[in-house]
């Protein structure tokens, strides 16, 4: 907490993420609830979550050259308010009109898509390189605490105060955010070489995939959330065990989601723990935490009580909050500036079109098998991946280890 302390400009940024997370949660509780009560069919929340991932994945690629273009403060400024109307337009979903939350939900994700990653490649750029470890950690760690508290609070007060009531709070919550960044005075993007030359949305791409051929550290921080992706659509199942398999509604949900949060909260820093000094164990730690995440979730579909499977679903997300926050943060350290807004824009893409695939295919298997068969051959999927990611990382596990994990491999335009 000395870093938030100390840190005015990473201050803000910090704050205005926990407030819109925080929103955003809200949000997912009530609608996610809404769809499963008003069609009864977990593969409509699938659908939903297809919806936000694939917009986010086509929409990721001329974002990623945004965000290395523009101003990022100023776009991430832009992304806010333009999801405060979109926010706003979730009172107009109700049972009859249950439709529009899947468009709604898709332009959500459009105006995400620049600023996730202009968040991460501009965190670097906010704090001192030695505080770069603990920003990555504050950061992932403020992910789930924003889980947790939303995703709980959410489920209460759309039981309480009505749906509508969640959706006004997440628009709300992205007007604070943009004052917040407003004031931020550092600058987001490193000073660009005079006569630098921005390349364009298919020259920025393939420059992105070359560099990640020829560094396979970055090759293999990239791949690894992809390959969680595919099993990370269990996820799109929460909704269904809490409101159906258990019977508590939006409740119900949001103990789950909140629960998921709470392991998401403390996994970045077990996980920065795990890899040991100079990270020499990085690779090693995101193997076992992707384990940990397969296990959990194949657990889950043996749990006889909502309290049993919130707690398994805490030991999921230890495994999967640590093993995102750490190749994150490989990244950050590996990418030079000028290209690292496009380097997340991929990472994210990649894992946003993994997941959106996984939570079709994990909910159509909810319907034709049951939620519980579901999450055990889902969760078998993400044990299968941590053991073949850590074959084939196997070289960059052992070099890492001998060398500790700094510096950028590959850099320079």
């Amino acid at each position: 907490m000395s870093l938030l302390s100390r840190n005015r400009d990473f201050r803000r940024l910090f704050i205005a993420s926990v407030i819109s997370l925080g929103g955003d949660w809200f949000l997912f509780v009530a609608i996610t609830t809404l769809i499963v009560e008003t069609t009864g069919r977990a593969i409509d929340v699938g659908l939903a979550i297809l919806a936000q991932e694939l917009a986010f994945f086509v929409a990721s690629p001329p974002a990623g050259v945004l965000v290395d273009r523009l101003d990022r403060r100023k776009l991430m400024i832009i992304c806010d308010l333009a999801r405060i109307g979109v926010c706003l337009s979730f009172l107009l979903v109700d049972a009859g009109t249950i439709w529009l939350a899947y468009p709604l939900l898709a332009l959500l994700s459009v105006f995400g898509a620049p600023f996730d990653p202009a968040f991460t490649a501009a965190t670097p750029n906010l704090v001192d390189p030695d505080d770069l470890a603990t920003a990555n950690t504050l950061t992932g760690s403020l992910w789930g605490t924003m889980l947790a508290v939303g995703a709980g609070l959410g489920g209460v007060v759309a039981t309480v105060l009505g749906r509508e009531t969640a959706f006004v709070i997440d628009a709300v919550s992205f007007g604070v955010s943009a004052m917040l960044l407003w004031g931020i005075r550092r600058p987001f993007s490193e000073a660009r070489a005079p006569g630098h030359e921005h390349p364009k949305m298919l020259d920025a791409a393939v420059e992105v995939l070359q560099y990640a051929r020829r560094d396979h550290h970055v090759l293999a921080l990239i791949g690894v959330k992809a390959g969680f992706g595919f099993a990370a659509g269990v996820l799109a199942l929460l909704p269904v065990f809490g409101a159906e398999v258990f019977d508590r509604g939006e409740l119900g949900v949001g103990a789950l989601m909140a629960a998921r949060g709470a392991g998401a909260l403390v996994g970045p820093f077990l996980g920065h723990r795990i890899s040991g000094e100079r990270h020499r164990r990085l690779f090693g730690a995101i193997g076992i935490a992707l384990a940990v995440f397969g296990v959990s979730y194949m657990a889950l579909g043996l749990a006889p009580s909502l309290w049993i499977a919130a707690a398994v679903i805490f030991f999921a997300h230890l495994g999967g909050g640590a093993q995102w926050v750490l190749s994150t943060f490989g990244l950050q350290v590996l990418v030079p500036d000028h290209i690292r807004g496009r380097v997340f824009a991929v990472d994210f893409a990649m894992i946003t079109l993994s997941l959106a695939i996984s939570s079709v295919i994990a909910s159509a298997i909810a319907d034709s098998a049951g939620p519980r068969v579901a999450a055990l051959l889902v969760g078998a999927m993400a044990l299968v991946w941590s053991g073949v990611w850590t074959v084939l990382t196997r070289s960059i596990r052992r070099r890492t280890a001998a060398e500790g994990f700094t510096s950028p491999v590959v850099s320079g335009p």
